[in-house]
């Protein structure tokens, strides 16, 4: 029996993530807090309002296992503060409520190239999202770090929209990745024998954890 939060469900991996985890036994529970109800949440708690942080204080009961899917860019977000809310904030906040409510295990979507000290500004938030999650000393933290998605979105960016082409052409690390492999990978790594600490899953260590999975 397994209780897990995750925030970022509607989004692009998050979406994937839900209904995998929905269909997983070892699943007992979701809690599913968003700023906008999900379409259909027949079987999971979806707490939701515009500010995030309210809908996370509504959820109670024990977790074992949190993941944050939570991902915008400078551009949908507005401005540089509303991207900081909304990719460190938020995933702060989503980190406290399952540190308070027992979970052991975060699972993060960050990014390619996080480091917080990287001359990019996208870069360095993400980096620094990442120190301050290891700073809160989690038994154990997984950092997945995909480069550009790929999937189909509710709103389609443009940058990236404009970008994909060279983005498959890319190797290794660089080389884009399709969402649903992304949030299969978490899900696997959520579910695998412990191991304590924090793992950093690049790319191409995600995409090789969903191809072992279809295998």
């Amino acid at each position: 029996m397994t209780q897990v939060m995750i925030t970022g469900a509607t989004g692009l991996v998050g979406g994937h993530l839900l209904r995998m985890l929905r269909q997983t036994p070892e699943i007992t529970a979701i809690a599913a807090p968003t700023r906008r109800p999900l379409a259909d949440a027949y079987d999971v708690f979806n707490p939701h309002d515009p500010q995030l942080s309210d809908a996370l204080a509504q959820v109670k009961d024990p977790l074992d296992i949190v993941f944050c899917c939570l991902g915008t860019t400078r551009r949908e977000a507005g401005s540089k503060e509303a991207f900081i809310h909304a990719d460190y904030t938020l995933v702060v906040d989503t980190a406290i409520t399952g540190q308070r409510l027992g979970a052991k295990h975060m699972l993060v979507v960050s990014a390619t190239g996080a480091n917080p000290h990287s001359p990019f500004f996208y870069n360095r938030v993400k980096g620094e999202m990442e120190e301050a999650l290891k700073a809160q000393h989690w038994p154990r933290l997984t950092l997945a770090r995909p480069s550009m998605l790929l999937g189909d979105r509710n709103k389609k960016r443009f940058n990236e929209s404009l970008m994909a082409p060279l983005f498959r052409l890319l190797p290794g690390n660089w080389k884009s990745i399709e969402a649903r492999d992304v949030a299969k990978a978490m899900l696997i790594t959520a579910l695998s024998p412990a191991q304590e600490g924090v793992t950093v899953l690049d790319s191409a260590q995600l995409r090789e954890i969903a191809q072992r999975a279809r295998d």
